[in-house]
């Protein structure tokens, strides 16, 4: 049974700085490229942060800069580190592993104060 629980989010001021990680069981993470995915409510869910299988990163334009995603296999983990948080980055952070074939987890609400 595959798993990915995510931890790390929570309410943080304008400016702050969060960390995000995704653990995984059920699959060895080192075969999978992984992503963080969020949808603030009313929008449309989006791609934040993919790492490849050879940690190749992909970031979208309104993070680039401050937020960094990596991962430690030997964990089993993957992080999203997010810094100078703003009010537009509020939403529900979820970890995705694959791309054709995919696992979800369930989220984590970051929520960012102005």
């Amino acid at each position: 049974q595959v798993q990915l629980v995510e931890s790390g989010g929570g309410l943080v001021q304008a400016g702050g700085s969060l960390r995000l990680s995704c653990a995984a069981s059920g699959i060895t993470i080192s075969r999978y490229s992984m992503a963080w995915y969020r949808q603030a409510p009313g929008k449309q869910r989006e791609l934040v942060a993919r790492i490849g299988t050879v940690s190749t990163t992909i970031y979208a334009n309104s993070v680039k800069g401050r937020f960094t995603i990596s991962r430690d296999n030997a964990k089993n983990t993957v992080y999203l580190q997010m810094n100078s948080l703003q009010p537009e980055d509020t939403a529900l952070y979820s970890c995705k592993a694959g791309i054709v074939e995919d696992f979800w987890g369930q989220g984590t609400q970051v929520t960012v104060s102005s």
